[in-house]
């Protein structure tokens, strides 16, 4: 038998060697940490080309953060274990700066990234809208265009943002080009169709709300904000307590004050119901803001269809514009990121609805334009608007949208653009008053479109690839250019036509931007959508926005 002096001197071995592993594992020292981060291969690689390179470590959510410096520019990052040495992860090149390029599991549409749900998601989409009986047709390349913004998406995932951006750029310039076409040509086209799906009116619709319900269900399970509905909900937050928007966020989000205050004040009631605690947690006001965006659009499609369209052709218009909406895995990708993008595209389906009443257009105008400023390109073809048919023509509703001529008064001065103006002007001016007392307009263009308009971002190939700013500028003047053509020519529009042609400017717009994100895609396509299915061929009432 163990006398009690054994067991005792037992007890203190197996403390012993319990504590034997603790001390293996102390946490190393900034010194020690760079030591293991100069063992890495990329590291090595970067001091092959940049010779004699200069370094600082920090502890950053439990890990060493080696940064290292060439000139002063930071050129490679170095995340170490503080326990075990080994090297966690390590970056160069745009991943240095830019954590969104990374590939981090979860930054962006979390659950739809998974081929599980986004290839069965892309499959529904080009099912339920392609036209079987014209599989063929140029409509199914349209299908196969916005959803070839998931090629790049693959490579972006990868961590391939070499590869990803050049190819984002295909699609949109596919669609760019189609807008314009069928803006400038309206429905005076035989030989092609638009988007018209084989389904039952019934059966899109079913599909439709069970899809909706299917994505509202992700963005409560497992869904996370990012920096732009974070930014949102600070905006709020500051609203709603009566301080300055401009030049006073958090470091968190330092540049979260870059868009228009109707994007902040959307976010107030949302704010108010689901305060924000003052940190970065789960964000439930931007969960509920983006819910709110995307039924909300949902919604208004719906309406929009009804309202175009009587009896069973409103029925299944209807079902398509909303089954195209539930459908697109980009309008998912912008809810289960919980960003703030899809208000945009709200703000445009609403105009769409009032499209012939000016005072509303202007106000709903002006709305989209505070919000994320991208709008404003819109602006000119909006103001000189007036609906294609009418009885001065001697022409029915349905035949001026069918055709695209009509009667009508010319667009150009008309006391409905005095109108629109004025609408335009006073809620701007509404909007704008606040922000120009305090913090100043200076304040704001700083921090907004001069920002914007600065920013070196590895998200575009203006970004990437030295020497093509003039270019860019090129391209910026052709696109303002077209705008104010498209204020003009053609001369009388129908709702297909503004559709198309206010697609094909934001397309413009986001093709010369220095930082475009798959986000963006919600800003153009509601009206895109619509302008494609009205062209399917049955004839539609443009005079019942009036």
């Amino acid at each position: 038998m163990p006398t009690a002096r054994g067991l005792a001197a037992l007890c203190l071995l197996l403390l012993a060697a319990l504590a034997l592993p603790g001390a293996a594992s102390a946490q190393l020292d900034a010194s020690e940490a760079v030591r293991s981060a100069e063992r890495d291969p990329k590291l090595v690689e970067v001091r092959e080309q940049h010779g004699s390179l200069t370094h600082s470590a920090s502890m950053v959510d439990g890990n060493w953060e080696v940064a290292w410096f060439a000139g002063g520019k930071e050129v490679a990052l170095v995340i170490v274990d503080p326990a075990s040495g080994l090297v966690r992860e390590s970056w160069t090149g745009y991943q240095v700066a830019w954590k969104m390029a990374r590939g981090y599991s979860g930054s962006f549409g979390h659950k739809l990234n998974a081929p599980y749900v986004f290839l069965p998601l892309c499959a529904i989409f080009l099912i339920g809208l392609l036209d079987w009986r014209r599989p063929w047709s140029l409509a199914s390349l349209d299908l196969l265009a916005l959803l070839g913004f998931g090629v790049s998406h693959i490579f972006f995932n990868r961590t391939e943002i070499g590869v990803s951006v050049p190819l984002q750029y295909a699609p949109l310039l596919y669609l760019f080009g189609r807008a314009l076409w069928i803006g400038l040509r309206g429905r005076d086209q035989s030989s092609t169709r638009g988007l018209g799906s084989s389904w039952p009116a019934a059966w899109l619709l079913v599909a439709a709300l069970f899809l909706v319900g299917f994505r509202v269900g992700l963005n409560l399970a497992d869904s996370g904000a990012i920096d732009v509905g974070y930014a949102s909900v600070v905006g709020a937050d500051r609203i709603a307590h009566g301080e300055p928007v401009y030049g006073n966020f958090p470091d968190g989000v330092s540049q979260g004050d870059t868009y228009g205050p109707v994007n902040y004040i959307a976010y107030v009631p949302f704010e108010r119901i689901w305060p924000w605690s003052g940190s970065w947690d789960d964000l439930p006001a931007a969960h509920g803001a983006a819910v709110f965006f995307d039924l909300a659009t949902f919604a208004l499609l719906i309406l929009l269809g009804r309202r175009i369209r009587p009896g069973p052709a409103g029925n299944k218009l209807a079902a398509t514009l909303a089954f195209g909406w539930a459908a697109y895995p980009y309008t998912a990708f912008a809810l289960l990121s919980n960003s703030n993008d899809a208000l945009v595209g709200l703000l445009l389906v609403a105009t769409l609805l009032v499209l012939a009443r000016p005072a509303a257009r202007g106000v709903l105008s002006a709305l989209a334009t505070l919000a994320k400023f991208a709008p404003a390109v819109l602006v000119p073809m909006l103001a000189t608007y007036r609906p294609a048919g009418g009885v001065a023509g001697g022409t029915t509703p349905e035949d001026a949208l069918a055709t695209g001529r009509g009667g009508g008064s010319p667009a150009a001065t008309g006391p409905a653009g005095v109108t629109f103006g004025i609408a335009f002007a006073l809620t701007t001016v509404a909007l704008m008053i606040w922000p120009a007392i305090d913090p100043g307009l200076s304040t704001v263009w700083d921090r907004t479109i001069a920002y914007q308009a600065g920013r070196d971002s590895p998200f575009s190939i203006w970004g990437q690839v030295a020497g093509l700013e003039p270019l860019r500028i090129a391209i910026l003047a052709a696109v303002g250019a077209l705008s104010v053509f498209l204020a003009f020519r053609p001369r009388r529009k129908n709702l297909l036509q503004v559709s198309a042609l206010g697609a094909a400017l934001l397309i413009g717009v986001q093709l010369t931007m220095q930082h475009w994100f798959y986000l963006y895609i919600v800003w153009f396509y509601p009206l895109l959508l619509v302008a494609l299915t009205l062209r399917h061929g049955e004839r539609s009432n443009d005079q019942i926005f009036g």
